[in-house]
């Protein structure tokens, strides 16, 4: 392909899905997909999967990981498979699964929640993050945003915790009680589902308690008048962590940014640091950081919140250093500074501060605001659809909006497919033999 252009497959075509959520929205693509004429085919590779595929066109591969690849190379070339369609791109079966497409010319498409949620989904070509090929140039961005209308920001569809958690249960517990259906099947998750659940149970149970506190962390830091910045923290399993940033741990990423805020932040500034909110609390999170604050002597500047309003925090802050979570999108729609030190999408010159962690914290640079603008016209244009994971008119919504583009061949466009993908794969550090330990200590569990 030459720059600018993308594989267009036109006529009846063939659509494999690989892994996607634990949702209803893969088969209800499918279902679409269809009804325009096309073929659709599963490949299942847990219990889960079958499950949640629940339609004519499922696959049931019961090998090992290392025959996989011969496996979905064949299965590709016999069934003329045109598309790929998946979730996570950078999970073990996806990346060997994505290599045989590209060896026969067929699309890849990836879903994931949406850049711009809670109200989005994201629908890109070819991958994200390191792998996008959404602008990094602000001049393409600018030009191809120009007529754009802005996007309609009320919110539309609702999702529960409850039902994402019940939809979790359904996928993961029958892959624990059933695992002899695929012996071969191989996790990519760090953490067995059983510990996960385990973990959640016990922060569900003081929930009440953290998210007082929390509330309690954002009013003092609020009516304090003095400058604070925002970190928050990503999930430890997550691919933008682990895939699209040079940390081997958030535990290192905490180390890096603490010890650059107690040498070159302003001494009267503080640092809120905020858990995700969907950690399942197998790491200490909270002592592991007041541990390194104190050793740098920093305890006194540093806020610890699970919990609370993001965008509340936000909204009085100097600005937020992320890996590169898209809380920092939250960040740059409220015109705050935002350092990213990992690859992401948003990470553009003139939108995010390009200036070393360490000069960030006095002179932190705002996004220009024409770009800002610009960014999130074309982001909810060609990469982002309405919809959800979780209720049955999100994925209705998101369904319908992602099978149409795909058949249409207007995925990441007007204008948002650059080729090759303008962005690059940071090269991760050599792990410390002693952190490296640390967290393998940690991930481990008498589930595994």
């Amino acid at each position: 392909m030459t720059e600018g252009t993308m594989i267009r497959h036109t006529g009846r075509r063939t659509f494999l899905f690989l892994q996607g959520p634990s949702s209803s929205i893969f088969p209800k693509i499918a279902t679409r997909l269809e009804a325009y004429g096309h073929r659709c085919v599963r490949i299942n590779l847990n219990v889960g999967d079958r499950i949640f595929w629940r339609r004519r066109g499922g696959y049931n591969y019961r090998g090992s990981l290392a025959r996989w690849p011969g496996y979905v190379d064949a299965f590709i070339r016999c069934h003329g498979v045109s598309d790929l369609v998946l979730l996570g791109e950078e999970r073990p079966y996806h990346q060997k699964a994505i290599a045989a497409a590209r060896r026969y010319g067929a699309a890849v498409y990836v879903v994931e929640m949406g850049y711009l949620r809670p109200d989005w989904l994201t629908l890109e070509c070819g991958g994200m993050s390191s792998n996008s090929h959404f602008p990094a140039e602000p001049e393409q961005i600018l030009k191809a945003a120009a007529s754009l209308p802005e996007p309609d920001w009320q919110r539309r569809y609702s999702q529960t915790f409850l039902a994402e958690a019940a939809y979790d249960l359904l996928y993961n517990l029958p892959n624990v009680l059933f695992w002899f259906l695929f012996p071969g099947y191989h996790r990519h998750g760090i953490f067995h589902p059983l510990a996960e659940y385990a973990g959640w149970l016990r922060r569900l149970a003081g929930a009440k308690r953290q998210q007082r506190a929390a509330e309690a962390v954002i009013r003092s830091l609020t009516s304090d008048r003095l400058p604070y910045f925002v970190y928050p923290l990503q999930l430890e399993t997550d691919f933008q962590l682990r895939a699209h940033s040079p940390f081997n741990s958030q535990e290192e990423a905490i180390g890096d940014i603490l010890a650059s805020f107690a040498r070159q932040a302003p001494p009267t500034s503080k640092l809120a640091i905020k858990v995700h909110p969907l950690d399942n609390n197998l790491i200490p999170w909270r002592r592991i950081i007041a541990s390194q604050a104190a050793a740098l002597g920093i305890e006194d500047r540093v806020a610890f919140l699970d919990g609370g309003n993001l965008d509340l925090l936000m909204a009085g802050s100097a600005g937020m250093v992320t890996v590169n979570s898209t809380a920092g999108l939250h960040a740059l729609k409220q015109g705050k500074p935002v350092k990213v030190l990992g690859r992401a999408v948003f990470d553009i010159a003139g939108l995010t501060d390009q200036q070393p962690l360490d000069a960030f914290w006095a002179a932190p640079t705002q996004p220009d605001p024409d770009l800002s603008a610009a960014t999130f016209r074309l982001m909810a244009a060609s990469i982002q659809v309405r919809g959800n994971f979780y209720s049955h008119a999100g994925t209705d919504a998101g369904a319908e909006a992602i099978a149409e583009r795909i058949h249409r061949n207007m995925v990441n466009q007007p204008g948002a497919f650059i080729d090759p993908p303008p962005r690059q794969k940071p090269e991760k550090r050599s792990p410390s033999p002693l952190r490296d330990s640390l967290t393998g200590a940690r991930a481990s569990s008498p589930f595994d």
